[in-house]
């Protein structure tokens, strides 16, 4: 599912990863530990395909970065630690916003599993707004699903 090889990403003259390699396969768990400053964040942005590496090689889902980013996009589920919702939408609007973006087939169904899927079907037409950031989590979570991907990418959700 994911394959890195001699990896290397510099922000100016500080070198961030080096000469890294890493393989998950289909079906694995695998968590990134480490102290502030350590790159994991970085790395996490080149396999979702928002920043470059200066050298190496990485495969998500059978697709060659940078090359096809798009590919990789349409494949990958984001989680960050900010949730990326409209809080003046509701959450059926959020997920059908995203939905559209990759023209998810029968939507209305799809969204409706979602928000059953994080628990938050009975607040499906309240305003994100007006949401704990645990229940945003929980929503954002349901938009990295929504389309079915092949591979969950999480950055401190």
């Amino acid at each position: 599912m994911i394959r890195v090889r001699k990896l290397v990403k510099r922000f100016g003259p500080k070198t961030v990863l080096r000469g890294l390699d890493f393989d998950v396969s289909a079906g694995e768990f695998v968590a990134l530990l480490g102290p502030n400053g350590a790159g994991k964040t970085t790395f996490l942005r080149i396999l979702a395909s928002l920043s470059r590496p200066v050298f190496g090689e990485v495969w998500v889902a059978g697709h060659r970065l940078p090359e096809q980013a798009a590919a990789v996009r349409r494949r990958l589920g984001v989680v960050s630690h900010q949730p990326l919702l409209y809080g003046d939408l509701t959450a059926a609007e959020n997920l059908r916003f995203y939905g559209r973006m990759y023209a998810i087939p029968n939507l209305e169904q799809r969204v409706h599993e979602v928000l059953e899927m994080v628990g938050l079907a009975p607040r499906r037409n309240d305003l994100v707004r007006t949401f704990s950031r645990g229940m945003q989590q929980r929503l954002a979570i349901g938009r990295a699903v929504l389309h079915d991907p092949d591979v969950m990418l999480f950055d401190e959700p």
